[in-house]
């Protein structure tokens, strides 16, 4: 095979052919890099594509240590046929999928790694540069002109921003575990500002173009993963937008979330959407909506439990991206026989049972409102005739309501929602909901999550001051609150809220409890906290929202009242599935 004209070096090993530094010119004349593999001796070939910022030179091993560790000793036999020096982060194995038949195409996003450029992360003028890449790979002389898309959570949401641009040869996207909405999936649950995106954005000074010989050098190319030229930290910070200055000021779901979101109504090529039980707060909702949003006419999706990289590098998760890709890109393979929807279905001892179905939400599920009673905070099939109401500091433990054991077992499988009558010591009010399970000896049933190892049912967010619902979209299983502005609340006065509980899926046996949390701070499951990353987890990930410009502590360190009974019937939807 020929070395690619403009890579940087090439090379034949570990069964691939191997191009680093591929030149791919945009629109207004940036170049970026890419890292070509391809299998030997091969023609023309369908490719599987990506484009990001996690820098294509840093190895999983070197950058995830210890995600990295820990998948190869629990998965060691789905890791085979790989030396793993090629894997890298969110990102399909070349080892795996060259071997498979495909091309795999890694390209650094503007500004990160070796591609030069200003960072701003998921906007249109990525998606219009990752449009000109999928364009630029299917005009080549090895490719089969036939291009599709797979990665996890930065890869998957910019799948969905590039794929409403209908790229022409843009055959599959396969987005696993990654946000849609930029507001409501990942800056601002339920209007409340969360932390995550501006830690996660420190990243940034470990990965972006300009580091040079500070960064991480491959061995396996020899280059150093952040580019050959070395900025001083006041270029590298004037190369990147200021994100966590940019959530602040943008408190509302504005022109500028808009821009950094995705419209899958647009899209028309043929999905993969899959979607993590535990993905509570970044990788669950978004593949839910932009799935049902997008107007393709071949579209699946998949729903899975744990960790939220292991079941995109397990057989499991890659037979199913293989199936997928072998039918849309080669022609091949059995993939008309794919249900509709895949759902793992929970156990409680963290087991999972897959099922195949037919839509999303379930068209049999029986919506069961049940209420919330403060004569015995409990959980009830119908309101209490007598009015109740409780306060609690916003900052405490909040009141729990649980249900009477079971009598028999039931599946809770999809979309939640509460409705509660409220009242607030200030002109605003957090809430912040928990949906509960706790077994017959009284303990939580908690689960490994997609980024906290002890991970609730479910949660759900709302600020009081954002309480206007949108009533054309909105469901009674899902509310949907515009978040445009804020309407202050009238210190004393009562108001129901509707509220958003993002799905979830558990089988509970005959003898457990089902409960709900209604608190003014994150869910803390009160166990030992897990350090992950260099993050404390306590329940809810690094999906904090503590932001002391957002969260002024003379308005939500406040006394919130919550009240029920028959004038205020505070309640609970449930998505019962019927045995």
């Amino acid at each position: 095979m020929e070395p690619l004209a403009g890579a940087l070096k090439s090379a034949q090993r570990d069964g691939m052919f191997i191009d680093w530094d591929v030149p791919i010119t945009m629109d207004d004349g940036l170049v970026l890099r890419a890292d070509v593999y391809r299998p030997l001796n091969s023609d023309r070939l369908p490719v599987i594509a990506s484009y990001g910022p996690y820098a294509k030179g840093l190895t999983f091993a070197a950058g995830y240590p210890r995600q990295w560790e820990r998948l190869n000793a629990r998965y060691p036999k789905d890791l085979e046929g790989s030396t793993g020096k090629y894997a890298a982060w969110e990102l399909v194995d070349p080892e795996h999928w060259t071997a498979f038949g495909y091309a795999c195409v890694r390209v650094d996003s503007r500004g990160a790694g070796r591609s030069p450029g200003q960072v701003d992360v998921w906007s249109k003028r990525e998606a219009k540069d990752y449009y000109d890449c999928i364009e630029w790979i299917a005009a080549q002389d090895w490719s089969n002109g036939k291009v599709g898309l797979a990665g996890i959570s930065y890869y998957a949401k910019n799948q969905w921003q590039v794929a409403e641009l209908n790229p022409p040869h843009l055959a599959a996207i396969c987005p696993w575990e990654g946000a849609n909405d930029y507001y409501r999936d990942m800056s601002h649950h339920g209007g409340i500002h969360n932390a995550f995106l501006p830690d996660w954005y420190q990243r940034f000074t470990t990965i972006q173009n300009g580091l040079g010989s500070r960064g991480f050098k491959n061995p396996e190319s020899g280059l150093w993963a952040c580019g050959d030229t070395d900025l001083t930290d006041d270029e590298l910070y004037a190369n990147r937008c200021d994100l966590a200055k940019q959530l602040v000021e943008h408190p509302f779901d504005d022109d500028w979330h808009f821009a950094h979101s995705s419209q899958p109504e647009k899209i028309k090529v043929p999905t993969l959407s899959a979607a993590n039980w535990g993905g509570l707060g970044n990788h669950q909702r978004g593949n839910l909506y932009a799935w049902a949003s997008t107007s393709s006419d071949k579209k699946w999706l998949e729903i899975h439990n744990g960790t939220h990289w292991s079941g995109f590098y397990t057989e499991y998760g890659r037979s199913l991206q293989k199936r997928f890709f072998d039918y849309f890109l080669k022609g091949e393979g059995d993939w008309q026989d794919q249900p509709l929807v895949s759902l793992n279905i929970r156990q409680v001892d963290g087991t999972v049972t897959l099922r195949r179905e037919n839509e999303w939400p379930l068209a049999r599920t029986e919506w069961t409102r049940k209420y919330l009673n403060l004569d015995t905070n409990s959980i009830d099939a119908s309101a209490s005739i007598d009015s109740k109401s409780i306060t609690y500091s916003a900052m405490g433990e909040g009141v729990t309501f649980f249900t009477t054991p079971l009598t028999e077992a039931t599946e809770i499988t999809g979309p939640v929602s509460a409705k509660v009558w409220v009242s607030s010591s200030t002109t605003d009010a957090d809430l912040f909901l928990t949906l509960r399970a706790f077994g017959d000896d009284g303990n939580e049933i908690l689960f490994e999550g997609a980024n906290d190892p002890k991970t609730p049912m479910s949660q759900g967010w709302l600020r009081a001051s954002h309480r206007a619902l949108d009533v054309v979209q909105s469901k009674p299983w899902a509310p949907f609150h515009p978040h445009k502005v804020a309407e202050p609340i009238i210190p004393g006065q009562i108001y129901e809220l509707d509220i958003e509980i993002w799905a979830t899926c558990l089988v509970l046996p005959a003898g457990y409890r089902l409960a709900l949390t209604v608190k003014g701070c994150d869910f803390d499951h009160g166990l030992e906290p897990v350090e992950m990353g260099g993050r404390i987890m306590k329940g809810s990930g690094p999906f904090r929202h503590e932001h002391p410009e957002d969260r002024p502590a003379a308005i939500f360190e406040n006394q919130v009242t919550l009240y029920t009974g028959d004038q205020y019937p505070s309640s609970i939807l449930l998505p019962i599935i019927p045995a």
